[in-house]
Order: C-alpha cells, then sequence, then structure tokens
C-alpha cells in the first residue's frame, strides 16, 4: 500500500562516523567496541540528535544534519549519563538537556533526584545552568522560528513536565570576546520563566508549525491548542471539546518530543491513542482510539474540524482476536495529504478520505491478514514523524534506526481497479474498493499523466458499467475535481466530486462497506480565540473553511450537479434566446475553446475540434455560465476574477479530457486515417472504439456535459462503418447518434448511389430538419436532390417577383432549333425574364437558373417514362 524511500539509516550514516571518531580518541586504527547509540530528538531543520556512550566512559550528544550529510558532536559528559529528553536552539549555541536517575548501579546524579535538567552553553563548551532538579520527568524543547534578524541574541525553550505544567524560559544572551556565546544574567533565568500551561494529561509538539497541543480534563476533555509566534508570544487560538473516557489517561502522554530509553510503558496503561494532523490548505484532523474491553472490535474516531463533523469507526477484528489482546492494540495513524491511514498489522487498512468523508465509498478499507503496508519490520515499533511536506510523512523504525519517507503506491491502487471482475469477490465488496482507488488515483496523484493514462487503459479494458457506479462518470468528474481542489477545501462541497451523489438511490455496497461501520457527528463546539481571528495563514483557512462547512450544511443543494442543468439545456434548445443572451454564450465558449487550442496545439491524432458544432458549443456556453453563477452565490470570497479563470478551465479540461481518452484508446488500437473512410467496414478494433465512445456520450449525456466539437461527427463515422444500416438507424431514433451537417454531407458524397446506399440516404434525410435537408441537397448528386433544388428554386424566384400577370415573351433567345415543349418552354421564359429584374436567390450556393430548372424537369420526365435511367 505504501512506497517507501530511504532517507537515514543509522548505523550507514552515523555510526560509521562515530566508530571512527571513538577510534581517533581511544588511538587505534579501528575501534572494535560496541556502540550504544540512541536517536533523541528531530529539530525543524531535520537535524537529528542522537547519544552514545564513548569508549573512555563518557556520554556524547552529537546532531547528523541531512541537508549536508554530515554529523556533529556537539557536547561530552566526563562520565556516563541518562539522557531523556534533549534539544537543541536554531544558532547551535544552546543545549538543554534532561538526564534521567541512573537505576543500572552506574553513578548517580548529584543531587539525588529522578531528573535534572541542564542548559549548557557550546559555543563553544562554558557554562551549564540547572533549570529542573525533580523527581519527575521533563521534557525539553527549543522554539524554532524563522527570523530575519542576522545576529539572534534569545532564544525561547519550552518545558513540559510530567507534572502537568508547562513553562517557557526566555534566553537572553550575549557575546564575549567577539564569538563567545553566553547566557546573560544566568542567575536570573528562572525569574524568565513564563507558565503557560497547567494540568494537561496529553501535550503534542509540532516543530514544523510551532504549534503545541494539548488535552485538559475539568467536566469534560478540551483540546486546546498554543500558537507561538515570530515575536516568541504565544496564546490560545483554538479549542474543542472531545468525548473520551474519564481514564483515559493514567499518566502523562508526550507526543513528538523525542524519545526517552530509559521509560517504558506498558502497552495496557495506553488506553488511548491521540494524535492531531493538520494541513497548510486549513485542515485539523484529531485522531484517537477507543478499544473496546468486551468484544472483539476497535472503536477510533476522526474528528474533521474543517468539516465541522466527527466520523467514529467500528472495526471488527475477527474471532482471532481475544477481548485482552484487543485492549493492547493501537492502531498507526500516518498523514499521507489529505488521507489518514489508519492501520493495525494483521487485522485492517482504512485509508480515510478527509476532504470527501460523506460516503463510506470513498474512503478506502482492506481487512485481512495479508493487509501489508509494505513496510519491512513490526508497526508497533513504528513512529510516525510529522514531515514538512504534507504527501510524504516519514516513518521511523526504532529497532533499526531508518528513517523512510512514505507515500500511496500507484502501483498498489492500481492492483485494486484490476482486480478481476469475475473473480469470487462479491461486488458489495470490490465496487466500492475500486471506487475508494480509483479516486485516489485521478484526484489526489493524478498529476502523473502516465497514471492517468493506466487509468484509461484500465476504462477501455472494462467499458461496462460496474454493479453500482459508471467507472467513465467517476473518471471524469474526479479527474475535473482534481484541477481546482487544491485552491480551496470550501469547494469540496461545491464541485462535482462522484456521479454517485446524482443517483436517485446510492447501491447499499456503497452506503456500507463489510467490516467497518461508521456513525457521522456534527462538531459545531471548536472555538476560535485571540488573535486566530485575524491571523493570516492556517488559522484563517480553518476559521473560513469550518464557517463555511456550517453555511453549506444549511444549504439543501450546495453542490453543483450537472444534471440539474438538463432543464436549462432543453429550454434553450426549445426557444428563441435573445441575442445578447446568446452572443454572452458564444463568449464563454470562445474563452474555453481558446484554452484547449492553448493547451493542444501539436495533438492532431484524433480530428476533434476542427468544425463548428452550433449545438456542443451552445452546450459548452452555457456551462460555463451555470457553473460560473453557482461558485459566485456560494464563494464570493474568490473574487469574480478567480471564479472565471476557475471555470473555463474546468469546463477546458473536461474537452481535453474526452480528447485524451480518445486519443489514449486510437493509439491502444492503433488506428490511422483510413478510419475516416465511409466505404468500408468498420474492423474489430473500430469496433472497440465505437463501442468506447458510445459509453463516453452516454456517460456524459446523463450529466448533460457537453463534448468536444467534432465528437458526435466522428461517432457516426464509426456508427455507420460498424453497424448494419437499420441498427444505425435505430441509435438515431433513440439519441444515441446526433447526425451533424459535416457527417451527413460527407455521407452524401462519398457513399455511391446504390440501392442500399440509396435507402440509407434518404433514410437520413427524412430524420434532418428542413433547413439542413436542403443545404444537403446542393452536396448530393442526384436527380431528387436536383428536382428538390429546382422547385425550391422556382418557388423562391416567384416569391420574390412582384407578381405582375401577363408576362410575355420579349423575343430573346428564341428555342430556334431546339426540341420545344411549350408549357417548360414558357416558364423557363419567365424564369428567364424574372433574373434580369431580380437577383439569382441561389448563385451564392450553386449556379443555379432557369436551364438548370428546364434540364432538371427533362430528365425527371425522361427517367418517368422510362427513356433514362437514374
Amino acid at each position: 500500500m505504501l512506497r517507501t524511500q530511504p532517507k537515514f539509516d543509522l548505523h550507514r550514516d552515523v555510526v560509521s562516523d562515530i566508530l571512527r571518531k571513538e577510534a581517533s580518541v581511544c588511538r587505534v586504527e579501528e575501534y572494535s567496541g560496541a556502540v550504544d547509540i540512541r536517536i533523541l530528538n528531530f529539530e525543524r531543520d531535520g537535524g537529528i540528535l542522537y547519544s552514545w556512550k564513548g569508549a573512555t566512559g563518557t556520554t556524547r550528544i552529537g546532531k547528523y544534519d541531512p541537508n549536508i550529510k554530515k554529523n556533529k558532536l556537539l557536547y561530552t559528559f566526563d562520565k556516563q549519563v541518562c539522557v531523556s529528553s534533549c534539544s537543541l536552539n536554531k544558532e547551535e549555541t544552546l543545549l538543554a538537556v534532561s538526564l534521567a536517575q541512573n537505576t543500572r548501579g552506574e553513578e548517580r546524579l548529584n543531587p539525588i533526584s529522578k531528573c535534572l535538567t541542564l542548559l549548557i552553553e557550546i559555543h563553544p563548551i562554558n557554562n551549564t545552568k540547572v533549570l529542573k532538579a525533580v523527581d519527575f520527568r521533563v521534557k525539553v524543547q527549543f522554539l524554532h522560528h524563522e527570523t530575519d534578524r542576522r545576529a539572534v541574541l534569545e532564544s525561547h525553550l519550552l518545558l513540559l513536565t510530567e507534572d502537568r505544567y508547562v513553562d517557557l524560559y526566555h534566553v537572553m544572551l550575549t557575546k564575549q570576546e567577539g564569538y563567545r556565546v553566553v547566557i546573560m544574567n544566568p542567575e536570573r533565568l528562572s525569574k524568565t520563566a513564563v507558565r503557560i500551561v497547567e494540568d494537561f494529561c496529553w501535550v503534542q509538539w509540532d516543530r514544523h508549525t510551532q504549534r503545541l497541543y494539548y488535552l485538559t480534563f475539568k467536566e469534560k476533555f478540551l483540546l486546546r491548542s498554543v500558537q507561538f509566534y515570530p515575536s516568541y508570544n504565544c496564546e490560545i487560538v483554538f479549542e474543542l471539546p472531545l468525548e473520551l473516557p474519564a481514564n483515559s489517561f493514567r499518566t502523562v502522554k508526550f507526543a513528538n518530543l523525542g524519545f526517552d530509553h530509559y521509560h517504558t510503558e506498558r502497552s495496557e496503561q495506553e488506553l488511548v491513542k491521540l494524535q492531531v494532523f493538520t494541513n497548510k490548505i486549513g485542515s485539523m484532523c484529531i485522531c484517537y482510539t477507543q478499544p473496546l474491553q468486551d468484544k472483539h472490535e476497535l472503536l477510533y474516531t476522526v474528528v474533521l474540524v474543517h468539516k465541522d463533523c466527527s466520523k467514529k469507526f467500528r472495526v471488527s477484528l475477527g474471532s482471532d482476536a481475544s477481548p485482552q489482546k484487543a485492549t493492547q492494540l493501537h492502531p498507526l495513524f500516518i498523514p499521507i495529504g489529505y488521507y489518514i491511514l489508519v492501520y493495525l498489522q494483521g487485522y485492517f487498512l482504512h485509508c480515510i478520505n478527509t476532504r470527501q468523508q460523506e460516503m463510506l465509498c470513498h474512503s478506502l478499507f482492506l481487512s485481512g491478514r495479508d493487509v501489508n503496508l509494505g513496510l519491512q519490520c513490526q508497526s508497533a515499533n513504528i513512529t510516525v514523524l510529522h514531515a514538512e511536506d504534507e504527501s510524504s510523512p516519514c516513518l521511523l523504525d526504532q529497532a533499526t534506526g531508518r528513517i523512510h519517507s512514505a507515500e500511496l503506491s500507484p502501483a498498489y491502487l492500481l492492483k485494486i481497479l484490476r482486480s478481476d471482475t469475475n473473480s469470487r469477490c462479491p461486488s458489495s465488496k470490490a465496487d466500492p474498493q475500486r471506487l475508494a482507488a480509483l479516486h485516489c488515483l485521478l484526484v489526489y496523484m493524478g498529476t502523473d499523466p502516465n497514471l492517468e493514462l493506466k487509468v484509461i487503459e484500465w476504462l477501455c479494458d472494462n467499458v461496462n458499467t460496474f454493479e453500482s457506479f459508471d467507472q467513465i462518470q467517476e473518471f471524469i468528474l474526479a479527474s475535473l475535481y482534481r484541477i481546482s481542489y487544491e485552491k480551496a477545501l470550501s469547494l469540496d462541497k461545491i464541485l462535482p466530486y462522484s456521479s454517485v451523489f446524482d443517483k436517485k438511490e446510492v447501491p447499499e455496497c456503497l452506503l456500507k462497506v463489510p467490516g467497518v461501520f461508521c456513525t457521522t457527528e456534527i462538531q459545531t463546539e471548536s472555538t476560535f480565540k485571540g488573535k486566530a481571528r485575524s491571523l493570516q495563514g492556517f488559522w484563517s483557512e480553518l476559521q473560513w473553511n469550518t464557517e463555511r462547512t456550517k453555511y453549506l450544511d444549511a444549504d439543501p443543494n450546495p453542490r453543483y450537479r450537472t444534471s440539474h442543468m438538463q432543464a436549462d439545456w432543453d429550454k434553450m434548445r426549445s426557444e428563441r434566446r435573445p441575442s445578447s443572451q446568446l452572443n454572452h454564450i458564444e463568449e464563454n465558449t470562445k474563452k474555453v475553446l481558446s484554452m484547449v487550442d492553448t493547451w493542444s496545439l501539436d495533438k492532431k491524432l484524433v480530428p476533434l475540434f476542427q468544425e463548428e458544432d452550433h449545438q456542443q458549443r451552445a452546450l459548452i456556453g452555457l456551462t460555463v455560465d451555470k457553473l460560473r453563477e453557482h461558485l459566485s452565490r456560494h464563494l464570493p470570497r474568490l473574487g469574480k476574477k478567480k471564479i472565471d479563470s476557475l471555470v473555463v478551465n474546468y469546463v477546458a479540461k473536461l474537452l481535453e479530457l474526452i480528447r485524451h481518452m480518445l486519443e489514449s484508446v486510437w493509439l491502444k488500437y492503433k488506428l490511422g486515417p483510413r478510419v475516416l473512410c465511409l466505404t468500408q467496414q468498420g474492423s474489430p478494433a473500430e469496433w472497440s472504439v465505437f463501442h468506447f465512445m458510445l459509453r463516453i456520450l452516454e456517460s456524459t449525456r446523463s450529466l448533460c456535459l457537453p463534448l468536444p466539437p467534432g465528437y458526435h461527427t466522428l461517432f457516426a463515422v464509426f456508427a455507420v462503418r460498424c453497424l448494419p444500416h437499420h441498427t444505425f438507424l435505430q441509435y438515431i431514433d433513440h439519441g444515441f447518434l446526433q447526425l451533424t451537417e459535416t457527417f451527413v454531407s460527407r455521407l452524401m458524397t462519398d457513399l455511391d448511389n446504390s440501392d442500399a446506399n440509396e435507402r440509407l440516404k434518404f433514410s437520413i434525410l427524412k430524420r434532418l430538419p428542413e433547413p439542413m435537408v436542403k443545404r444537403i441537397y446542393h452536396m448530393w448528386d442526384h436527380p431528387v436532390s436536383s428536382a428538390s433544388i429546382s422547385r425550391d428554386y422556382v418557388k423562391t424566384l416567384l416569391e420574390k417577383h412582384n407578381k405582375n400577370k401577363g408576362l410575355a415573351f420579349t423575343g430573346k433567345d428564341k428555342p430556334g432549333f431546339r426540341p420545344e415543349f411549350v408549357p417548360l418552354t414558357y416558364l423557363a421564359k419567365i424564369l428567364s425574364d424574372i433574373e434580369e429584374e431580380a437577383p439569382n436567390p441561389f448563385e451564392e450556393q450553386e449556379n443555379v437558373d432557369a436551364r438548370f430548372v428546364e434540364e432538371t424537369a427533362l430528365k425527371q420526365t425522361l427517367i418517368l417514362l422510362g427513356f433514362e435511367r437514374k
């Protein structure tokens, strides 16, 4: 499920370097003693702090810098000590260390206390200041803020204690002798401490955002967030009550505050595992577990603050899990982009979509002993490290000291898609998995064109719809959602995401996924406090997202549904619209088509966008208009310019997607220009392409989505090559084939006038609107078309004449030796005289005149008398 890449290996990157250092200290060529290296902490710049027991009975602390891939010795204790917590300030001038009381028979600390917290000057190594000497654990953590100040002569240190309080030390520094950085007034250091948190039972540090989350309990549990600003001030900016059992935390829990190798906690003591994840776009997820002691199941909750709701999941662990064992099981919570992976090794994997959370089928759930993240270690040894790159978190294997970056595996998701549709796995289980995998591939990973191509190949191989969803509709809507989802979280509830929402009745298998039960609760008690109300950035976005979610939840139809545009489209086709409105819609279309042309100047494989399809142009313009109107009503904050750009890109991407699908299938079946020839019968490959195009047409028509101009012409070409004539006509009558003027004119000119082709042509002419029939007749060399042209010419010419009666011959152009049929000759002369007075109404199309009418009439007479064949 995960694709991992090595980022750090303790043995490769640190141990070999330490062995060289120890060999130098011992003055030997190669140090053969054991080196006990322990990772202590991770700082904001990516630096890894570690300690090891030196060869001469010392304890050393070092730092590995992943940017330059070098190690640096920070400090050496002259005896062996137990480092339980450690932090380095940004300027690398101060080192904060908590030492645990030695319980293994080695020399005890003096004075005797369980924990001694020191602040050490290390630039250069100089004085040591005792901050705490207490009988409980103390965690240390420097604040690391980006600052423009070149010479920072202050540092700020957090002390988080097992006695349930947090102090912030403001450490003022000064330079001596031009290079020595020392603490200013060290005797007054304790007076600089400010207590910022009291009475907490759980605390989590986020080094990248410089935030502290903590849980306190009075009448109920309250989660709070403390934001530290670049000015080093801080305040509580967020509060949220959580529903947890009163005895959830028997001891204080520290999260993301380094590793204490001298304090081990029994798994049965950890009743609740709690973690907070945020995303810079303005989302916050709070995940926690509550194992049940009386059933073979696990309960975990994901609070989606940005969606103003919480999702409670109940997963069956099966008969193999005893109630005693279940109380000791805690899954891993792994944030990857906007997904939260919940993984319990040997039991289940739940990939939760935190942006489209309404239905279970958009989150991937896998269960059974075969479920594997792809990690080469036990999940109990894994620690999730919050990474600045939210799409690729880091996983630390504490047993080996290796760190891997992790991301979702496209190959694994494609394997789920390609799982045999004829297998014994029931559709009630396979369809939700395919749907969730498809959306993950298209939305979260869809920026990779090769991956999109593989999904299109899968669509070609699975043309028929699945039992519970239309995969082509899902492909189109999910791909369109991808181009805009990063712009604003509030678009999640406004833009189309899945065709499942358009179904009158959602299939049961998409509402209930086997193995997991979910309940949703509205979470309306989150509170934003202090500067968070006016801050730009994360807290502003999170507050806006929660407020907008509440507003949209109150709206019965916040999501734009393309199918709802059907009524407007039918009305537009049946009624005459003012020219100003038609011009406005045409301008929308021009913007979209100019965008498509800009994207695809080199794509000439499939003949699309090469003709004027007035119906599709009108639908394109109407789609832009309706989508713009919907976004402007629900998201005015985006602004007119941004909405216009988003809408035009959205519709242009739709047309480009369909072109891309056709190009992919064109290449798959190796089609060439000959497929456009109407005189040849279609091959099996062309039949497959026709079937695929039919499925695209069905999918887009039910959603009332426009197609690229030229699509209907191309589809009709394939249809006439692949289908028997009677079936072809049935496709027209049932609305699957739309006859374009381009196609019909080609059909009339390219096909000969054999009996079968003639019957087909007349059948098609019967199904065309009258104006188009008249235009088509001018392209078809046939007695019937000539007769029709002549009749229309005579009618039009006579209607334009002033209807003067009693016209006589002028004596010009007498028939002479020509055989004369007096009635016809008389009509021809009348027409000739009128032509001299009025312009020929057909001259812009054909050379139609009185002579043409006369010749056509004579030819028709000869045919009727049997003297001439058609």
